[in-house]
């Protein structure tokens, strides 16, 4: 089954299905933008910027195009197989994709392919381009920042902004790890916007720990915001 799913023609229709379901959300809700302010200088200035959202709002992941779509935008997607329909769907809308995932211990394959994206990242944003990434992916654990995200940022120098995304009505499941949300169509959207937040160029692995949970924090804050605004009941 595993081969089956992971087979090119399985991940072409996979990929075509979510694409059309993305855009088709992205223009039937109605979409309510919070704090958006926020981010406008970047989006009107030279600089990159790295913009987070959970992993389990990806079906809903092109709500904030009309912002990043005024920067080249690239999105950091795991190279599994969920990864791989992912960067069709999204190849669809115009977004390319850098395949990153964090590497077991002891791997060393995954672990030089783990350093070569965050590298191609780290230049993507360096160069004034935007990179959207799912901090918790694609493994988690639920709504906790992994590291490498921070690490873009600290190497590249370039802001953070967090993005709360949620929708109603929508169906979220109960049983995958990301509790991953899907919007119905002609119904209500928000997305809450927090930053600009820096990484600094010295920040050694106790800051970036202690980030990481700040972090975490503001932007599951930014999520549960983002529910209230279209009048979801808390979780």
């Amino acid at each position: 089954m595993k081969a089956f799913l992971r087979s090119d023609g399985v991940q072409a229709v996979l990929g075509w299905l979510l694409g059309i379901y993305m855009r088709l959300i992205l223009k039937t809700v109605r979409w309510r933008h919070e704090n958006v302010d926020c981010v406008e200088p970047v989006l009107a200035g030279p600089s990159g910027a790295i913009a987070l959202f959970w992993h389990g709002r990806i079906p809903l992941g092109l709500a904030p195009t009309p912002q990043w779509g005024r920067k080249r935008t690239k999105c950091l997607i795991s190279p599994s197989a969920d990864g791989e329909f992912i960067a069709r769907a999204l190849a669809m809308s115009g977004f390319g994709a850098i395949r990153a995932s964090s590497a077991k211990p002891g791997d060393a394959a995954k672990a030089r392919q783990a350093v070569g994206a965050i590298r191609e990242a780290v230049a993507w944003v360096k160069d004034g381009g935007a990179l959207v990434v799912s901090p918790d992916g694609p493994r988690g654990p639920n709504e906790v920042i992994a590291a490498g995200s921070l690490q873009i940022a600290r190497r590249s120098g370039q802001p953070v902004f967090l993005m709360g995304i949620a929708a109603n009505p929508a169906w979220q499941s109960r049983k995958s790890w990301d509790r991953v949300m899907f919007a119905a169509p002609f119904g209500r959207g928000a997305v809450v916007w927090e930053g600009p937040l820096e990484v600094p160029a010295d920040a050694d692995d106790a800051l970036i720990d202690t980030l990481i949970a700040d972090w975490s924090d503001r932007l599951s804050a930014a999520t549960r915001r983002a529910e209230a605004l279209v009048g979801r009941p808390a979780h």
